[in-house]
């Protein structure tokens, strides 16, 4: 008998070894989140993460940015409901380690915010924000359906993120730089193969922007996403 429960507790030793190393190769923007440590970062301050040995001076840098980043999405939103870990890496080979890719900022649902030291502006940060707020106030489910079109949570980012790149100044009359068309992707997988090939951003900031203006201002954006969050479709409240 003590011999089969000694078995037992080694099998379940090697299980649980075996599906912590399957989730750190499979998954390790999810592996950070679980364990920090496990892939190299360690807590700068509450919720925000840098990688291991990051100069001080650089980790106040990144603060520093966090916090600018998170005003402007308090100005968007009058409030803010998430509070995602947000990793920060100090190279590429960090963020290529956490699967970022050719990305500079990455978004996990709504409880976690990936940047590359290139990534680390209040533009690139914010833009992520919006992301994670948007899918913290309609909730896990909708996002994993995709209730909110990916045109309108990309649109909704570069206002946020008041990124000019897509935008004209706050002070113009239309915003607009490129005008939209009815081809705008609704999925992610979809505004993924097409981003890099067309200006979606611009024609997703632009059709946003224009809703925007005519339903009364970024109140319009929470009341939608309560809506949806209640239960109604997009396509009802929008």
């Amino acid at each position: 008998m003590v011999s089969i429960s000694i078995k037992a507790a080694t099998l379940a030793v090697l299980l649980i070894a075996t599906t912590a190393a399957g989730l750190l190769a499979a998954y390790p923007a999810i592996a950070a989140v679980v364990c920090p440590n496990c892939m190299g970062f360690k807590r700068a301050r509450g919720q925000v993460y840098v990688e291991d040995g990051m100069a001080s001076q650089q980790q106040a840098a990144v603060l520093k940015t966090i916090a600018m980043a998170r005003d402007q999405l308090r100005q968007f939103y009058g409030t803010i409901d998430s509070d995602p870990r947000i990793f920060v890496c100090g190279d590429d080979n960090c963020y290529r380690k956490i699967g970022g890719g050719g990305s500079r900022g990455m978004a996990l649902l709504d409880f976690a915010l990936f940047l590359s030291l290139q990534g680390t502006t209040v533009t690139i940060a914010s833009h992520e924000m919006s992301h994670i707020e948007l899918h913290t106030r309609i909730g896990l489910i909708k996002t994993f359906r995709r209730d909110v079109p990916q045109w309108f949570d990309e649109g909704i980012a570069v206002l946020v993120s008041n990124d000019g790149r897509y935008l004209r100044p706050a002070s113009s009359p239309d915003r607009c730089l490129v005008e939209p068309d009815d081809t705008l992707p609704t999925s992610r997988r979809a505004w993924i193969e097409s981003a890099a090939s067309v200006n979606l951003y611009a024609k997703a900031a632009c059709r946003v922007s224009r809703w925007i203006a005519t339903h009364g201002g970024p109140p319009a954006v929470t009341r939608l996403l309560a809506d949806i969050a209640a239960g109604q479709s997009f396509d009802m409240v929008y």
